[in-house]
C-alpha cells in the first residue's frame, strides 16, 4: 500500500502530514539542544562545586592531606570532577551527533518536500489549464451550435416569406451554412480538446501524482527513520559513558571504604608528637614557714657536714635516679615546668656543693621559675612563632622529621644534578668526536652551572645531616625557648642557652649523688637489627653496621633516638628509623 494509490485525492492531507513530520523533527532537535545546555550547566556547576571544596594548598604542604578522611574526600571530589567531564562528553556528543546532523537533515528534507510539492502543483496547474481549455472549447461549440441553429431558422423563415427578396434569402442561406460550418469546427475542436484533457487527466491521476506521492512517502519514511535513530542516539550517548560513570561511582565507594579511623589517629600522633615528657606536679609554695625544713624519714636529709644523704642504702634495679650519668646525646634534662634545670641557669640557685638541702634547692627553683598554666600552653607554640631554617621552632620529634624531609629532598635534587652532569659529559664527548653535531664549548656554561649546583646541594646535604645529628641538636630546650620568646613570656636569662661561667654551675645538680646511685647494668628490653649503616661520630652515639644484631636498652622517647648495646660491647644512641625493633 502506497500513498499514490490509496491517497490519490489527499494532496492537502499529505501536505499537512509531511509538514507535521518536519516540525516534529525540528522540535526534537530543539529539545536535544536544550538538553545539552542543561548537561553543560550541570557539569559547570559540578566543576565549580569541586573547585570550591578542593584543598587550595598542595598535598605536600597540607598536613591534613595525610589523613585518610581527607584523602577520601579529595578522591570523591576528583571522581565528581570526572563525572562532570562525562556529562560534558554527553552534551558534546548530543550536540554533534544529534543536533547538528538532524538539523542538517531537516533542512535537506524541507528542500526535498518543497521540490515534490512544487512538482505536484505544476501538474495540478497543467491539468486545470487543460480543463479550462476544454470548458472554453465546449462553450464555443455550444455557442456555435446555437448560432447555427438560429441562422438555419432565419434562412427557413425568409425562404417561406413571399415578401422577402431572393437576395435576402440567399444571404440567409449562406449565413446558415457558415454558422453550421463553424459549429462543426467547434465540435471537432471540442472533441479533440476533450480527448487531450482526458489523456492528461489520466496521466495526472494514474501516473504523475502517484509518483509524486510515492516520493513524498519515501521522504517521510526516511525522515521517520532518521528521527528514530536520533531517539536512539539519546540513549546510546548515555550508555557510552555509563562504564566511566560506574567507575566514578566505584571510586567513590572505594574512597568511602578507605577511611581508616585508627590510621588517622596514628597519623595525628606522627604529625604532632612532641617527644616531651608530661610535666610533673607543681610544688606547693609555703610562704608561712621558713624554707629550712626538718628532715623526715621520707625525705632527703642534710647531714651536719653539708653533704646530702639518702634514707636507706639498699640499691634497687627498679629505682632509676633521674639525674644519672646515662643521658641521651640530646639537650639537658627538663624541669617539670618544661625548661632546663636551674643548674644551667646563670642566675639559678647554687649547686648541692654549697651544702643546701635538696628540697630547699627545689623550693628555690620553684621561686625562681613561677609555675603557671601558660607554661603548659607554651608547649603548643604561639601564633607569632617565627619559622627558622633548622626548624628549632618545632618540637624535637617534628624537627627530626622535617630535617629528614629536607635531607631527602636535597638528596633527590643532588642525584638529578649529577645525572644531568653525566649526560652533559657524554654529549660533550659526542661533540668532540663528531664536531658537525655541535660545539663542545657551548656546553661549558651548563656544565659549570651544574657543578655549582652540585657543590651547593652537597653543602646543604651536609648542613642538614649535621642539624639532624643528635650531638649538634639542641632539642627541647631550644624549642621551648623559641616558643616562650614568641609569646613574650620568657623571663630574663631563665631559658638562656649560654653555658654558665661559674665553676659551681658547670656540674649538674646532685652530682655528688651519682656515685651512690650508679645504676647496675640493665637487662635488654628487646633486640633490633640495623637496617642501614650508621657512623656514630657524635657524643652519646654508637656506630653500627648494616644487618648487625643489637640489644634494645631503651625505646624511642619521641626524639627519634633509641639506646642500644652492641654484642662486642659499647652502648649508645642510634636513629630509630635505622632499626627494625622487636620487643621482648
Amino acid at each position: 500500500m502506497d500513498w499514490g494509490t490509496e491517497l490519490w485525492d489527499q494532496f492537502e492531507v499529505l501536505e499537512r502530514h509531511t509538514q507535521w513530520g518536519l516540525d516534529l523533527l525540528d522540535r526534537y532537535v530543539k529539545f536535544v539542544k536544550e538538553r545539552t545546555e542543561v548537561e553543560q550547566a550541570y557539569a559547570k556547576q559540578l566543576r565549580s562545586l569541586v573547585k570550591k571544596y578542593m584543598p587550595k594548598r598542595p598535598a605536600k604542604d597540607d598536613p591534613e592531606s595525610k589523613f585518610s578522611q581527607q584523602q577520601s574526600f579529595v578522591q570523591i571530589l576528583q571522581e565528581v570532577n570526572d563525572f562532570a567531564g562525562q556529562r560534558e562528553l554527553v552534551a558534546e556528543n548530543l550536540s554533534v551527533r544529534v543536533c547538528l546532523e538532524l538539523a542538517k537533515y531537516s533542512q535537506e528534507m524541507k528542500q526535498e518536500r518543497k521540490m515534490h510539492f512544487q512538482e505536484g502543483r505544476r501538474a495540478q496547474q497543467q491539468l486545470e489549464s487543460g480543463f479550462k481549455q476544454l470548458e472554453n472549447s465546449k462553450r464555443k461549440f455550444e455557442r456555435d451550435c446555437r448560432e447555427a441553429e438560429k441562422a438555419a431558422q432565419t434562412a427557413e423563415r425568409l425562404d417561406q416569406d413571399i415578401n422577402a427578396t431572393k437576395a435576402d434569402v440567399e444571404k440567409a442561406k449562406q449565413q446558415a451554412h457558415l454558422r453550421s460550418h463553424m459549429a462543426e469546427e467547434s465540435k471537432n475542436e471540442y472533441a479533440a480538446q476533450l480527448q487531450r484533457f482526458n489523456r492528461d487527466q489520466s496521466h495526472f491521476y494514474f501516473s504523475q501524482m502517484p509518483q509524486i506521492f510515492d516520493k513524498l512517502q519515501d521522504m517521510d519514511e526516511r525522515r521517520a527513520t532518521h528521527l528514530g535513530a536520533g531517539y536512539g542516539l539519546l540513549s546510546e550517548t548515555e550508555l557510552e559513558v555509563v562504564p566511566i560513570i560506574a567507575k566514578c561511582l566505584e571510586g567513590m565507594k572505594v574512597a568511602a571504604d578507605a577511611v581508616n579511623a585508627k590510621n588517622d589517629s596514628q597519623v595525628l600522633i606522627e604529625l604532632h608528637k612532641s617527644g616531651f615528657a608530661r610535666p610533673g606536679d607543681v610544688e606547693f609554695e609555703d610562704f608561712s614557714q621558713p624554707m629550712n625544713r626538718v628532715p623526715s624519714d621520707s625525705s632527703l636529709g642534710t647531714p651536719s657536714d653539708g653533704r646530702p644523704e639518702l634514707r636507706g642504702t639498699s640499691r634497687s634495679r627498679a629505682k632509676r635516679w633521674p639525674f644519672g650519668k646515662k643521658n641521651k646525646p640530646c639537650p639537658p634534662p627538663l624541669s617539670p615546668l618544661g625548661g632546663p634545670l636551674p643548674s644551667a641557669l646563670p642566675n639559678g640557685p647554687p649547686s648541692p656543693r654549697s651544702g643546701l638541702d635538696p628540697l630547699a634547692i627545689l623550693s628555690e627553683i620553684s621561686k625562681s621559675v613561677k609555675p603557671r598554666l601558660a607554661s603548659f600552653r607554651s608547649l603548643r607554640g604561639s601564633r607569632g612563632t617565627v619559622v627558622t631554617e633548622d626548624f628549632s621552632h618545632l618540637p624535637p620529634e617534628q624537627q627530626r622529621k622535617r630535617l629528614q624531609q629536607q635531607l631527602e629532598e636535597r638528596n633527590r635534587e643532588l642525584q638529578k644534578e649529577m645525572d644531568q652532569r653525566e649526560a652533559l659529559k657524554k654529549m660533550k664527548d659526542v661533540y668532540e668526536k663528531t664536531p658537525q653535531m655541535g660545539d663542545p664549548a657551548s656546553l661549558e656554561p651548563r656544565i659549570t652551572e651544574t657543578l655549582n649546583n652540585i657543590e651547593r646541594l652537597k653543602l646543604e646535604v651536609q648542613k642538614y645531616e649535621v642539624r639532624a645529628d643528635p650531638g649538634e641538636r639542641r632539642g627541647r630546650q631550644a624549642w621551648l625557648s623559641h616558643c616562650l620568646v614568641g609569646r613574650g613570656r620568657m623571663r630574663d636569662r631563665e631559658f638562656s642557652e649560654e653555658p654558665p661561667s661559674e665553676e659551681g654551675q658547670d656540674a649538674p645538680i646532685y652530682t655528688e649523688f651519682d656515685e651512690e646511685f650508679e645504676e647496675e647494668p640493665a637487662s635488654p628490653i628487646g633486640h633490633c637489627v640495623a637496617i642501614y649503616h650508621f657512623e656514630g661520630s657524635s657524643e652519646g652515639t654508637i656506630s653500627m653496621a648494616e644487618g648487625e644484631d643489637l640489644s634494645l636498652m631503651e625505646e624511642d622517647k619521641g626524639d627519634g633516638w633509641t639506646r642500644v648495646r652492641r654484642k662486642q660491647g659499647g652502648e649508645g644512641y642510634v636513629p630509630t628509623s635505622y632499626l627494625r625493633v622487636m620487643l621482648n
